[in-house]
């Protein structure tokens, strides 16, 4: 056949043979109805532990599916299941659904960090583990904690170590009007009050290295080198100290030991859930002037803040506000 003139051609003429991705796609996706349910308990480098039934004795390894893409997965939360849960080794499962959390602990590394990590999902409390002396308590500290534990949903629990070596009374009544349950550990002692905190709950714990929170860990577990070794080995025996661990507890219940922070950044709360936290404030901050940022004179001279009678805790709250603005405090 002759040659046609490409002059005389038209789109009609064109012909592309169709690649191995032009199908059309179905968008309806698999419910996954039978997915057996399941606790994270660990998580490492692209592995995750999970509980069946957030039962210790059935553990599962899997990995994230596909269809999640990029979904954080934490400690704490309740997932679907699919594939080998049998929990052989050299088995693996998939992660395929993440449920609804009913709380989220959630920090920045400091103020002004955009990236927001989220440290442990579903616990019902948090345990501020602060030691009396050596290394002295950090009232910021407990603050910042106590906002991340109202703007997530978690039941802050005041956690006193080391009460042989200084007092608690004057830390204690710095939170009386906040009524946060406080709980008083010695070196010496069991703490049977510490015990029945925990029992049947789900409990995260956090607070700076040299505290005395791995010693309560070991209390409340006794098996918790031997536990926290079973789930680092899906990572081929990394020390589980550099991440959130989920520990059972004898008599029902979990405990999740999370890293030792040296802060605890509040980038993702914003000024009015600061306000919010601090129970005596938060009434009188709904009388200051549009635009006010609670941060008193020169700043804002008409803070009624200012007006509150009870004043102890106004320069912790105004340090916060001034740390989240990017102000130096």
């Amino acid at each position: 056949m002759a040659r046609r003139d490409w002059r005389d051609l038209d789109e009609s003429d064109v012909r592309v043979r169709p690649g191995k991705g032009s199908r059309p796609r179905s968008k309806r996706r698999p419910t996954h109805s039978d997915a057996t349910q399941a606790m994270v308990i660990a998580v490492d480098r692209g592995r995750w532990t999970c509980a069946i039934d957030s039962d210790p004795g059935r553990l599962v390894t899997a990995m994230r599916a596909r269809e999640l893409g990029r979904t954080p997965v934490v400690v704490g939360d309740q997932v679907g299941l699919v594939g080998d849960t049998s929990g052989e080794p050299g088995t693996l499962a998939r992660i395929v659904r993440v449920d609804e959390r009913t709380s989220l602990l959630r920090r920045t590394a400091d103020d002004t960090d955009p990236f927001e990590r989220v440290v442990v999902a579903n616990a019902e409390q948090l345990l501020i583990v602060t030691a009396l002396a050596d290394p002295p308590p950090r009232p910021g500290f407990i603050d910042r904690c106590l906002v991340a534990c109202y703007a997530g949903g978690l039941q802050p629990v005041l956690c006193l170590t080391k009460a042989d070596l200084a007092s608690p009374d004057e830390l204690l009544s710095r939170y009386a009007e906040l009524d946060v349950p406080a709980v008083v550990t010695r070196f010496d002692e069991d703490s049977l009050p510490l015990a029945e905190t925990v029992r049947g709950r789900v409990s995260a714990l956090v607070g700076h290295s040299g505290v005395g929170k791995s010693t309560l860990v070991n209390r409340l577990v006794p098996d918790a080198e031997l536990a926290t070794g079973e789930v680092s080995a899906v990572g081929k025996g990394r020390h589980t100290s550099v991440a959130a661990v989920a520990l059972p507890l004898p008599d029902g219940g979990w405990v999740i030991d999370t890293p030792g922070v040296r802060s605890f950044g509040l980038a993702h709360v914003t000024a009015n859930d600061i306000v919010a936290s601090f129970d005596e404030f938060a009434e009188a901050a709904e009388e200051c002037p549009p635009g006010c940022g609670h941060l008193g004179p020169p700043e804002d001279p008409d803070c009624m803040l200012d007006e509150v009678e009870d004043k102890r805790r106004l320069p912790s709250l105004r340090r916060l506000l001034a740390s989240r603005a990017g102000m130096e405090v």
